[in-house]
């Protein structure tokens, strides 16, 4: 199983954002990262710089949204969805991008969830619920 550390993903990100901007072929995991780069701008200014990346400090208490967490998310659930893992993923997504209309808000909406999943998990030391997530996910759905 791939851990990337937080500088891993950092530099993944930053390196994506320059491949992307000077037009160089992208790996297929690439692609999707650039796809959600692309429709986040308000983040390039976090990937110009991929020492600065490195360096800066995304607490809850400065504000600011942390841009790699958030891309990482939006990765962690398209892949869900093209799997279907946990099983139910799809159609809660599926229904979710109906109901808002919009892909990336259903995406934002099942953020909330997954966030809170791995929330629960790292302060009960337990590991990941899938299905408190999934059934999250289906509330959200209206399922």
């Amino acid at each position: 199983m791939f851990n990337p550390s937080q500088d891993d993903v950092r530099r993944f990100f930053c390196e994506t954002f320059r491949k992307y901007h000077a037009k160089e072929i992208l790996t297929p995991l690439e692609t999707i990262a650039a796809d959600w780069i692309s429709q986040h701008p308000e983040y390039a200014d976090d990937f110009r710089d991929v020492e600065a990346a490195l360096q800066r400090n995304y607490s809850v208490d400065s504000g600011k949204t942390n841009p790699f967490l958030h891309l990482s998310m939006h990765l962690t659930i398209a892949e869900q969805v093209t799997i279907n893992q946990p099983q139910g993923v799809r159609i809660a997504y599926e229904v979710l991008a109906h109901k808002k209309n919009s892909i990336h808000e259903a995406h934002h909406e099942m953020m909330d969830c997954l966030g809170e999943m791995i929330w629960n998990s790292q302060r009960n030391g337990a590991a990941p619920d899938g299905e408190a997530y999934l059934s999250a996910l289906m509330r959200r759905a209206g399922k």
